[in-house]
């Protein structure tokens, strides 16, 4: 979201924070039908995409690309379908393939997409930092010379940024897209140096090696108000820490096991010893930034003695159970080996053992792939403000086929709930669907949500940027002096 998506592309719509709303990007302006199936986008006219060592655009950006962009996600015939090793996890976590009957090209710069049914989040999935749009044209050459891989390797957008190199676990560099149809960046380059550790990412701001240093941990602020030359942005997030249960592994598909283990857990323990005033409970999925929060959502109580008695109910004893906590810092939580050591102590109260496991951060996405963990310590920070966001990427029966449900719960009844909220434009009715989802989730417990972490980065006092956001990526386009930013080892945060 930071590395790639802010400085290298665009998409159809961006959305602006401040206003909590939708935003023109390369759509100038967009239509709706009346029975609200059809979208049609009116492109922007007279967009450049990146020159580069291997490719020189011939024409600008127009319909074609559009098309490209999408079909490529959801024809699984596309001949660039399967270039993407890793799929589209988002756009299958969220149905789009289902959603979409047809993408259509009305004219050169006139597209519209026709939905198979209505869907009051389209837009704002539109908005997000995956909904990037490619050069179709870039595309044709690659597959003439049989290069289709270096479409993602080596990337052209329409962004602010142009790619010049990437060295993998090293960094990545920038030059400023001098012909970007925006606002052109202040900046001559940015490089992302990739520090997978907080302390020296911390060393090499103080040292001047870098301007700004992402995902500090909470301990480490009192060094950065020390410093006279350093400063804390921060923001309330639109993200969601949660520990999630494998429901297909005995004996968590047991419900009531599931629900012992949520009124085992200390959350405001974990607040303390982990975030350290940088994060709120989560009662929830949903934060309060959102608009479908509520705060009277059903939560479960820390109740050690009632976490025994739902187990034996159960007839489960001598349980034991691994802990996989990602082994790098993420929005949402800065240090999840940490709250895995609270959380196994926690448990041995109730008489169950916890082994911790974890690994590379490539070898732990790789298993965690194949779903053979019982539990994990993971998250989500949220691409935009639709509240749908926080459901239907991470807990529908669509997203246990894309691999982002990790809890692996599929439940159709709650897939109508999130089709109910999805079918009106009403905030009120949405809000009321979206809170029975977290009823569901409460009685269920697919997952445990504990926190919504601050969004927080740490940048010497003379760089000016725009201001962080609550979801999204950082972009560096109004950023007045040239930055180096220190980021974990995939360079996504």
């Amino acid at each position: 979201m930071d590395a790639t998506s802010q400085q290298l592309y665009d998409g159809l719509l961006d959305y602006d924070a401040k206003f909590g709303e939708l935003i023109p990007s390369l759509a100038t302006s967009w239509d709706i039908s009346d029975d609200e199936k059809v979208y049609t986008f009116h492109l922007r006219q007279g967009v450049q995409f990146h020159h580069s060592d291997s490719f020189s655009p011939t024409r600008n950006f127009n319909a074609d690309d559009v098309l490209f962009s999408f079909n490529r996600i959801i024809d699984s015939t596309h001949p660039y379908h399967d270039v993407s090793k890793t799929g589209y996890p988002f756009f299958q976590s969220i149905g789009f393939t289902d959603l979409i009957g047809k993408i259509e090209k009305v004219s050169d710069y006139q597209v519209a997409f026709h939905l198979n049914r209505k869907d009051a989040s389209f837009l704002s999935n539109l908005a997000t930092g995956f909904a990037v749009i490619l050069s179709k044209e870039y595309a044709d050459q690659l597959t003439k010379m049989n290069e289709q891989a270096q479409i993602d390797r080596l990337a052209i957008g329409t962004g602010p940024f142009r790619l010049i190199q990437y060295v993998k676990n090293d960094y990545i560099r920038y030059y400023r897209n001098k012909n970007y149809w925006r606002l052109t960046p202040e900046v001559e380059q940015v490089v992302f140096d990739i520090t997978p550790k907080s302390t020296t990412r911390l060393a090499k701001l103080i040292t001047g090696d870098c301007n700004i240093s992402a995902l500090p941990k909470a301990g480490e602020l009192p060094v950065v108000i020390d410093k006279e030359t350093l400063e804390v942005d921060s923001i309330p997030g639109f993200n969601v820490a949660f520990w999630a249960l494998n429901t297909e592994r005995i004996p968590l598909n047991d419900v009531r096991v599931r629900r012992a283990l949520a009124h085992a857990i200390d959350k405001e323990n974990i607040l303390r010893a982990v975030y350290q005033k940088t994060a709120v409970e989560a009662v929830g999925m949903l934060p309060p930034l959102s608009w479908a929060y509520s705060s009277n959502t059903s939560i479960t109580q820390y109740d050690p003695a009632k976490a025994r008695r739902l187990l034996a109910e159960a007839g489960v004893t001598d349980l034991t159970i691994d802990i996989w906590a990602i082994p790098v810092a993420r929005i949402y939580n800065p240090n999840a080996h940490k709250t895995a050591e609270l959380i196994q102590a926690d448990l041995a109260n109730i008489g169950v053992k916890v082994n911790i496991i974890t690994y590379d951060w490539s070898v732990f996405n790789q298993k965690l792939s194949k779903h053979s963990y019982d539990s994990v310590l993971i998250g989500w920070n949220a691409d935009n403000s639709d509240p749908d966001n926080f459901f239907t990427p991470i807990l529908s029966c669509a997203s246990v086929e894309s691999n982002s449900n990790r809890s692996r719960w599929c439940d159709p009844a709650f897939d109508a709930i999130l089709e109910s909220a999805k079918s009106t434009t009403d905030k009120l009715k949405r809000s009321a669907f979206y809170q029975q989802a977290e009823q569901q989730i409460a009685q269920q417990v697919p997952l445990i949500p504990f926190a919504h972490a601050t969004r927080l980065v740490v940048k010497n006092k003379n760089v000016t940027q725009s201001k962080l956001t609550p979801f999204g990526g950082i972009s560096f386009t109004n950023t007045t002096q040239a930055a180096t930013t220190a980021i974990d080892e995939r360079g996504i945060q």
